[in-house]
């Protein structure tokens, strides 16, 4: 890897860093690449060749694992949706749905239990939404 890859890449990652961090923010693609100190247009593609998703997508599956986690808390799905940065219920609940695969009234809904004996960190991971290649 170049010396100029590596710089790409520690960029890159200031701007995952804020998405991860501050998902609940308004973030728009600009907005992430001025944190990478990259043009949006530069930003958008460099991202998807690091991390296979565009940023968008990247952003938008870490609100669904967080919507989840609160859903599972049995916290109301407009609730959920505006507290996890999203500004669209009808919008939310789509992409919820197609990354989850039920909408979140079904996943709300849903016994979850099992997972209340599991430690928080395992659960993260156990029920990180998987997207297909299509859904980025």
């Amino acid at each position: 890897m170049t010396p100029e890859e590596l710089k790409d890449l520690a960029h890159l990652r200031r701007a995952r860093d804020l998405m991860d961090r501050d998902f609940a923010r308004p973030l728009d693609v600009p907005a992430m690449a001025r944190a990478a100190a990259m043009s949006p247009a530069h930003f958008s593609r460099k991202f998807r060749a690091a991390y296979g998703e565009t940023p968008y997508a990247y952003l938008m599956t870490r609100r669904i694992e967080r919507a989840k986690a609160l859903l599972r808390q049995q916290m109301s799905v407009t609730d959920t949706c505006f507290a996890v940065g999203c500004t669209s219920l009808g919008s939310f609940s789509s992409r919820f749905t197609e990354i989850v695969g039920e909408t979140p009234s079904q996943y709300r809904a849903r016994d979850h239990t099992p997972l209340e004996v599991v430690p928080p960190c395992v659960t993260k991971v156990a029920t990180r939404p998987r997207r297909t290649g299509a859904a980025t």
